[in-house]
């Protein structure tokens, strides 16, 4: 396994006097992408945030490319090169296609030039409907165009929550196709929540499995094609 992109270590973090996450540790390493798993209210999505930094750290450390950047906030960590997608995409309906685009520009702020041909060549659609307003396309555009905007400031690594969510079934897979594609192209490290089982089966090479804020298991390649076996999982 190569140098490792992110290291969570320990982690424990929360809202209010609780800590929803007990201690998670895992690791990325560069060119990876490793999906985490579990049902609904395990303390997924809030991994994701306290490692995008939307969320305080109450104990633990999260190194990215080696650098300790808990005590940084969220458009610092940002600024070194971490690509966020949120749970429910949170794209300005009132803006165009291309300026939505270009609030990716605040992503790995040391590049010297944003990626828009690269999203464009990977999201065709983003490019002919570039003028229009984001509000109007459907839920798996713009799915693409939240994916499009972490990509353009070129992270070298991108957090994906729950991209499969409201989204219909041949959206998702081209999704699917698309993330593939970008990881063995541009060697783009990729961390995603999900839970639809055959987005997980098509991409992730293998799988962190959460319970009650802890990781539980990890699950190989071979256990992610096994649907029987990662149903378990899901369902714990």
């Amino acid at each position: 396994m190569g140098a490792p992109v992110l290291e969570v270590r320990e982690l424990r973090a929360g809202y209010g006097s609780g800590d929803i996450l007990q201690g998670v540790t895992l690791r990325l390493a560069a060119g990876e992408i490793v999906a985490t798993i579990g049902r609904n209210g395990v303390g997924k999505s809030t991994l994701m945030r306290a490692i995008i930094g939307l969320l305080p750290v109450g104990w633990g450390s999260i190194l990215f490319r080696g650098m300790q950047v808990a005590p940084l906030t969220a458009d610092r960590r940002a600024a070194l090169g971490i690509g966020y997608v949120p749970q429910g995409r949170e794209i300005f309906p009132e803006m165009t296609v291309e300026e939505n685009l270009m609030l990716g520009e605040t992503i790995n702020r040391e590049k010297t030039r944003p990626l828009y041909d690269l999203v464009y060549e990977y999201f065709p659609v983003l490019r002919e409907r570039r003028r229009q307003l984001a509000g109007t396309f459907s839920g798996g555009q713009q799915q693409m165009l939240a994916i499009g905007r972490a990509l353009v400031g070129d992270p070298a690594l991108l957090l994906l929550d729950e991209a499969s969510m409201g989204i219909q079934p041949n959206i998702v897979d081209e999704i699917a196709r698309i993330l593939v594609r970008l990881n063995r192209e541009e060697s783009l490290t990729i961390l995603l929540v999900e839970q639809n089982m055959r987005l997980i089966s098509s991409v992730a090479h293998r799988a962190y499995a959460m319970d009650k804020g802890r990781i539980v298991a990890t699950l190989t390649r071979e256990e992610l094609t096994d649907r029987d076996h990662l149903v378990r999982y899901l369902a714990i």
